[in-house]
C-alpha cells in the first residue's frame, strides 16, 4: 500500500539514451532537412528511448479519463450543476462522449474511470476505482485526507501497470468533473506561490459574474493555506494536493508515476493533467522523461506548467474541451510522423549526400 515515504522515495530508470541517438540518426538519414519535422522527430526519439527500441509501436493506445466531483462547486464557481459529472460519465461508459468519438477516429480505446463521482452509482462501462464521493469544499477544510490522496495516486499507478501488462504502447491522460478548473487553479497558485489572477479562467464558459466568484474562491484558498510552510518540495506538493486538489488530479499524478515505473509514454492533455504531471515530476523527477506534451490549451496555467516541465506543445488549437481530447488529437499526427520515419526514402537510396548535424 502506498504511503508518504514510498511516494517520496520512488525510483525509475532513465529512458535509454543510446536508443534515442539511434532513432535520431535514422531521422537524419531520411531525405529531408535536419530536424525538418521539429518536435515530432524529438517525440518519436523519446518514445523509442522510453520503449527501448529503434522502431517503437504506436498501435496499442488508450486514453485514461478520470471522472470525479469537487466539493468546491458549492461556492457557485461553475455554470453546470454537479450532476453533470455523472451524466457525462454515463456517456463515456456508453462510448458516446466527445472523447469516445474522437478516440475512435484516432485509433484509440477509451478507459473511463470513476475515481470520485458524487454518486453511489457507477455507470456501466466505467471502471470503479472510487475513493470517495467527491472532494470536500476546500474553503471549509482540506479537500482530501492524506489517506484518500495516496489511495487515488496508487489507483492511477495501478491502472497504468495493468495497461502495460496488456501491451499498451502509449497512454493519453484525461479527466472529467464539474469544478475541476477551480481546484486546478487553486492548486497551481499554492504550488507556485503566485496570485489567483494569473491562473483563474472561465472553465467551461463562465460569465463575468461567475468568473469573479471563481476568482474570489481561489483568493480565499490562498488566504487559508498560503502561509503554511513545509520542510521540502515534495512535502509541500503533497500537502497542497490534499488541501485543494481533486481526486482526478491525484489519480492522474499516479498515472504519470506509473508511466515512469512501467516505461509507457504518457501524453499530457490540458491544465488539469498538466498540473498532475508537474506533481508527478516533483515526487519523481525522472517521470518527466516519460511525458509527452500535446497542445497549448486555452485555460490559464497550462503554458506555465509545460514551461516548468521543459516542454513545448505540438498543437496550438485554442482548445478547452477536457476528457483527454487534446492528447487524443496528437495521435494522428504521430502516425503521420511515424509513417515517414518507417517508410521515408533515405539520402543513400537517392544517391545524395545527407545533411550534417552540427548541434
Amino acid at each position: 500500500m502506498l504511503d508518504r515515504e514510498k511516494l517520496f522515495n520512488m525510483e525509475a530508470a532513465v529512458p535509454d539514451p543510446e536508443v534515442y541517438a539511434r532513432v535520431q540518426r535514422h531521422w537524419d538519414q531520411l531525405m529531408k532537412p535536419i530536424d525538418g519535422l521539429g518536435g515530432f522527430e524529438k517525440v518519436i526519439c523519446r518514445i523509442g528511448a522510453i520503449r527501448g527500441t529503434e522502431y517503437p509501436s504506436l498501435k496499442q493506445r488508450r486514453v485514461l479519463i478520470f471522472c470525479a466531483d469537487n466539493g468546491i462547486v458549492q461556492e457557485g464557481v461553475t455554470q453546470s450543476e454537479p450532476e453533470v459529472t455523472l451524466m457525462v460519465a454515463h456517456r463515456l461508459g456508453e462510448g458516446k462522449s466527445t472523447a469516445n468519438v474522437m478516440a475512435r477516429r484516432a485509433g484509440c480505446s477509451s478507459v473511463p474511470v470513476d475515481i470520485g463521482i458524487d454518486s453511489d452509482e457507477v455507470p456501466p462501462g466505467v471502471l470503479d476505482r472510487k475513493v470517495r464521493r467527491g472532494t470536500r469544499n476546500f474553503l471549509e477544510g482540506p479537500a482530501l485526507t492524506e489517506e484518500e490522496a495516496l489511495l487515488a495516486i496508487e489507483r492511477g499507478m495501478d491502472l497504468v501497470r495493468q495497461l502495460a501488462e496488456e501491451g499498451v504502447d502509449l497512454i493519453a491522460t484525461g479527466e472529467m468533473g464539474i469544478g475541476n478548473t477551480t481546484t486546478s487553479a487553486a492548486l497551481l497558485c499554492l504550488l507556485l506561490g503566485e496570485p489567483a489572477e494569473r491562473y483563474v479562467g472561465r472553465g467551461a464558459g463562465l460569465d463575468d459574474a461567475g468568473l469573479e466568484r471563481k476568482l474570489d474562491v481561489v483568493k480565499k484558498s490562498i488566504e487559508l493555506y498560503g502561509s503554511e510552510r513545509y520542510v521540502d518540495e515534495k512535502s509541500a506538493a503533497f500537502a497542497r494536493l490534499c488541501q485543494v486538489g481533486g481526486l482526478d488530479i491525484a489519480a492522474l499524478t499516479g498515472a504519470y508515476l506509473g508511466g515512469a515505473l512501467y516505461r509507457i509514454p504518457m501524453v499530457i492533455d490540458g491544465v488539469i493533467s498538466g498540473i498532475a504531471a508537474y506533481l508527478a515530476a516533483t515526487f519523481l523527477p525522472v517521470s518527466r522523461e516519460y511525458m509527452l506534451p500535446s497542445h497549448s490549451g486555452r485555460e490559464p496555467g497550462l503554458g506555465r506548467v509545460l514551461e516548468l516541465l521543459g516542454f513545448r506543445p505540438l498543437i496550438n488549437g485554442d482548445m478547452a474541451l477536457g476528457e483527454g481530447t487534446g492528447a487524443i488529437m496528437l495521435f494522428p499526427l504521430l502516425d503521420v510522423a511515424m509513417e515517414l520515419y518507417e517508410s521515408g526514402g533515405t539520402f543513400e537510396q537517392g544517391g545524395l549526400k545527407e545533411y550534417e548535424r552540427y548541434t
